[in-house]
């Protein structure tokens, strides 16, 4: 089992910066592709994000939405994932979440299913 905490989410301002963390436990997760999802309120769950481990080196996924604003990576000592979001819109309010997947999901990468871990989520509010 792995758990997964967030942390790092408030109210900031249009144009703005916050960087989300998820700090992992349970078992080691250096091999684990991790990723960042949000829920808007009345909306489905939406990929955002992703970090994983291929080859030696890590490969990131970003959903056109956020790529050139949000920046994911990750501390493999410390156990933990970062999502740094700058250039915050009113459209980046969402409760976001951490996940985990065991196996690398590959092209389904942006799919919530291929997830084996969840975080409760941190609430991000972005002013107008």
């Amino acid at each position: 089992q792995v758990q997964l905490v967030e942390s790092g989410g408030g109210l900031v301002q249009t144009g703005g910066s916050l960087r989300l963390s998820c700090a992992a436990s349970g078992r080691p997760f250096t091999g684990y592709t991790m990723a960042w999802f949000r829920q808007a309120h009345g909306n489905e769950r939406e990929f955002v994000a992703a970090i994983s481990p291929r080859g030696g080196r890590l490969s990131l996924y970003y959903s056109d939405s956020v790529k050139g604003r949000f920046n994911a990576s990750r501390d493999n000592a410390k156990n933990t994932v970062y999502l740094q979001m700058n250039s915050l819109k009113p459209e980046d309010t969402a409760v976001y979440y951490c996940a985990a997947a065991s196996s690398f999901p590959g092209a389904y990468v942006a799919d919530a299913e291929k997830y084996d871990y969840w975080g409760q989520g941190t609430q991000v509010t972005v002013s107008s």
